[in-house]
């Protein structure tokens, strides 16, 4: 698998028996020493895989051991199920340091100096009360618990100035929670696409632990619904309260093709200036297929350079502004803001782009896109495919939620103060979608 044989040493002196899919994941966390290797390094999937056992190991019985002074954080939700499953894991696997853990601070000391401090959280919120430390490695388990934001906050306390030590975390997260986009998007997507520079990923499922008990086996493969993709399949595709369930990657996203003019073209825009632009370009062929072609995602540019860029997708596809039936848009695009005397849709007309009302029912728009999804599972055929250039969308759709107030309709969500985030290319598709009866009734009348 790549491991050296010093590690694979320490591993046994630690009496700890590492499998296959862990070996992996070992022998990337060595792969962190050089330098341009990777520095976070992440386990996901199903549950039951031992990702947490692998990760703790790696810190206790290799980095702390072959480099003295470490100082690691190993932080899991949940303050008592911390402590009894970081006792449980030494007791169990690493009986050799249970000497040097202290339980009253929660930290394991060892005699080289290296120390593992044990943080437990038990709502988001306390992950800031370890940032601003130093940590020379950070473990983050049940990462999917922790938001994106409180990921960024404490990797700024991965830093140190030990010689020779490049900082790093381990990561370990099932599909769900508050941080499954992050993480999906960060390790899940780079790791399918064959693109990942500073991240490596291991997918993992219950067959991967020979030492997993049969009995929570058997519990897996009785759930239901969305836990039984996340938990007993490690579907990254599938998270708790997802909307669009019946989303399915395999069967929803393709790769591009040139398709044809003759076809029926249309566009939509979600507008936005710090948040993004997002416009996107529908085709339906003649069997009642619709295809999202191409996407346009960019913030922080003026409506010129938009407009600009907007025509120039249209052009790659061939498809010039002249040929589209129609281009919708949200209303904000229509008012005018503050003292202008001119909307935003004006301005984008008067660079060539002429933008009409887009229908903005949420529910029916969801309900829309959930019937076009179709059900695989159920024998429905999808009657919507998505090229694999529309990152954004392609990400999106997966991760809107159920809103709690109106469970017909999408959570809202807003990108951040970066730009990033938020459920603009889904509006955007929404738009776009809400007008297939529009155009098919229109279609009729001239034929």
């Amino acid at each position: 698998m790549g491991c050296p044989p010093d590690q694979m040493a320490n591993f046994r002196r630690g009496e700890y028996c590492a499998q296959p899919k862990q070996l992996q994941f070992h022998a990337a966390a060595r792969l962190a020493d050089a330098e341009g290797g990777p520095t976070q390094i992440a386990q996901g999937g199903a549950r039951g895989g031992a990702k947490s056992h692998a990760a703790l190991c790696q810190v206790a019985l290799d980095d702390c051991i072959r480099y003295p002074g470490l100082k690691w954080l190993y932080l899991r939700s949940i303050g008592a199920s911390a402590q009894e499953s970081f006792q449980d894991l030494l007791t169990k696997a690493l009986s050799g340091l249970l000497k040097y853990y202290i339980p009253s601070r929660s930290l394991l000391a060892l005699p080289n100096g290296s120390r593992i401090l044990l943080g437990g959280f038990r709502t988001d919120r306390d992950i800031e009360k370890y940032v601003g430390l130093e940590y020379d490695g950070i473990v983050k388990d049940d990462a999917h618990l922790i938001s994106a934001e409180r990921h960024a906050l404490i990797d700024g306390s991965l830093r140190t100035s030990k010689p020779d030590w490049r900082p790093r975390s381990y990561v370990t997260f099932n599909p769900g929670g508050i941080g499954h986009a992050y993480l999906k998007k960060l390790f899940v997507e780079p790791w399918r696409n064959k693109a990942e520079t500073d991240t490596r990923f291991f997918f993992s499922l219950p067959e991967d632990n020979a030492f997993l008990n049969p009995e929570y086996l058997q519990y897996l493969e009785t759930l239901k619904g969305w836990l039984y993709q996340a938990w007993r399949r490690g579907d990254f595709d599938i998270a708790a309260g997802q909307f669009f369930t019946t989303w399915r990657r395999e069967a929803h996203v393709i790769e591009p093709f040139h398709a044809p003019l003759d076809w029926t073209w249309w566009a939509a825009m979600d507008y936005g200036f710090v948040h993004p632009t997002v416009v996107h370009l529908f085709a339906r062929d003649g069997d009642g297929m619709t295809y999202v072609v191409d996407e346009h995602y960019q913030s922080g540019k003026l409506v010129k350079q938009q407009a600009q860029d907007i025509k120039a997708m249209f052009a790659r596809n061939d498809v010039h502004y002249g040929r589209l039936e129609r281009l919708v848009a949200g209303a904000d695009v229509f008012a005018r803001k503050g003292n202008s005397e001119t909307s935003i849709a004006q301005q984008y007309e008067a660079q060539g782009l002429k933008l009409e009302a887009a229908n903005m029912d949420r529910i029916n728009g969801a309900a829309q896109i959930l019937d076009l999804l179709g059900d695989i599972d159920a024998g429905q055929l999808p009657r919507l495919k998505i090229f694999s250039r529309c990152a954004q969308l392609i990400e999106c759709i997966p991760a809107m939620q159920h809103d709690p107030h109106r469970p017909e309709d999408v959570l809202k969500v807003d990108a951040d103060e970066d730009g990033l985030g938020g459920d603009d290319a889904y509006d955007a598709a929404r738009y776009g979608l809400m007008e297939l009866d529009n155009l098919v009734k229109r279609r009729a009348r001239i034929y």
